[in-house]
């Protein structure tokens, strides 16, 4: 596993990686990556952070866990490549996104274009085991990826948050609220959708604040 971060990122975490728990959790994951099949292929573990420079984001949808099926996670949290299948979290996401904007659902699964224009698809954690949900969880991601929250919060302004289920709810406290919008809602899985994610409305919020503090609105 090399930490082949893009630049501004790397500059701005580098503090991180002399510290033990960071060491730690690079060993461990290339032990991973070398003894099991691990998700996502270890070039799109930073795949986030490639498509969104730090002074680019304009946007966060904090996942948990990337996916653990085969060919599905590629760095970028809910979505999927072209030709897969769409998992259930991100049909759910799609219907929304029709029912507030009138957008279609796409005919693939594939957030790069989200990502491109400023949306910072994170993962808690950026690595799994094959069918092993959760089983890099406690390795030392979460640390990492507090620290990019708390990053963003720092170094920049005017993001939209969308923090979805109560795992990603708690990174809350990591945010500045004077400082970006935080918008909160159910989890999108079939387990949870009805209970408010559908009718959330996050997308229209989010880009209605974006274009009142003068940035471009993300074409969802």
């Amino acid at each position: 596993m090399e930490i082949n971060l893009e630049p501004s990122w790397k500059e701005a975490l580098k503090h991180l990686f002399e510290k033990k728990f960071f060491k730690d959790l690079v060993a461990d994951v290339k032990y991973e990556y070398s003894t099991s099949n691990v998700f996502p292929a270890s070039k799109d573990i930073f795949s986030a952070f490639d498509h969104c420079p730090l002074d680019s984001v304009k946007v966060v949808i904090l996942g948990q866990d990337p996916y653990h099926g085969p060919g599905q996670a590629h760095g970028l949290s809910f979505s999927v490549k072209p030709g897969i299948p769409f998992p259930p979290s991100l049909l759910n996401i799609f219907k929304e996104i029709q029912a507030d904007l009138g957008i279609p659902i796409p005919a693939n699964g594939d957030l790069t274009r989200w990502a491109d224009q400023g949306v910072f698809l994170l993962n808690a954690t950026l690595t799994v085991r094959a069918h092993e949900a959760g089983s890099h969880q406690k390795k030392g991601w979460e640390e990492f990826t507090d620290e990019v929250i708390q990053t963003l919060s720092k170094k920049r302004e005017n993001i939209v948050f969308l923090l979805w289920g109560a795992y990603a709810q708690k990174k809350s406290a990591l945010i500045d609220s004077n400082k970006h919008l935080i918008l909160k809602a159910p989890h999108p899985s079939p387990l949870s959708s009805y209970r408010g994610f559908f009718g959330s409305k996050h997308f229209s919020k989010a880009n209605e604040y974006l274009a009142n503090h003068g940035i471009e609105p993300i074409k969802w």
